[in-house]
């Protein structure tokens, strides 16, 4: 108990130390830092960006020309003006599952058909039951999924978090359908006793790839809706 303590209490003092405004930053850095996706030019797609801690460390790595767009259901404090600025990141107020994706493109630029990169730190409501929370987290990952057939570009990567449970392999399989490479991974600032992993799919194979999922089993039981927004 006390070394999971020690490591929550590091993450949190090293995002307070360095501005980011939650210790999640620090999960999407390791992630980048072994896969480079977020690459000078490329455009993001954060989804459930709240707090805006992503989109903190995106901004600088896909300079110069790149764009990142974040949704969240929640209101985001402006992004404070920082090494290269954050000029270049839209942050729109509204449902990832609703909002259509002519509007999420737009907001990348008048010439993005695609984004290069879809995040997502997206998790549910949590219920203290494991199970709902894995389920409705999977649901989230699907949701993702779903988008990505409207907004990534065919060779994107696609990063999101999920939490493991009976579901998980399902959900692997349908990214490995829809990917060249997937990977499961859970960085050193994830805390020891959760349950979450980070998917990293790579080389989306594009829509006509990815059917819906086999069964509704993923899908089950019904997504809980969070009131203040779906950042994890």
């Amino acid at each position: 108990m006390a070394k999971e303590r020690d490591i929550r209490d590091h993450w949190y003092r090293e995002a307070k130390r360095t501005g980011h405004r939650s210790r999640a930053a620090y999960k999407l850095i390791e992630l980048d830092d072994r896969w480079g996706f977020l690459e000078p030019g490329a455009t993001v797609l954060d989804c459930g960006c709240a707090p805006g801690s992503w989109l903190q460390v995106a901004a600088p790595r896909i300079l110069p020309g790149g764009r990142a767009v974040g949704i969240d259901l929640k209101t985001i404090r402006p992004l404070d003006l920082g090494s290269g600025g954050f000029e270049h990141v839209t942050v729109l107020q509204g449902d990832l599952l609703e909002t259509p994706a002519t509007e999420l493109l737009a907001a990348a630029g008048p010439d993005v058909r695609g984004f290069d990169v879809v995040l997502s730190d997206m998790a549910p409501s949590t219920t203290g039951d494991r199970s709902i929370d894995h389920h409705g987290s999977v649901r989230l990952c699907h949701a993702v999924l779903d988008r990505c057939r409207d907004v990534l570009r065919e060779g994107g990567t696609c990063v999101m978090k999920v939490l493991e449970g009976a579901a998980y392999p399902e959900l692997l399989q349908r990214c490995r359908r829809a990917f060249d490479a997937v990977k499961g991974f859970k960085p050193k600032a994830s805390r020891a006793i959760s349950t979450e992993i980070f998917v990293v799919c790579r080389g989306y194979r594009g829509a006509a790839s990815d059917p819906a999922p086999a069964s509704p089993e993923g899908l089950a039981p019904p997504r809980p809706r969070p009131s203040a927004g779906w950042g994890g």
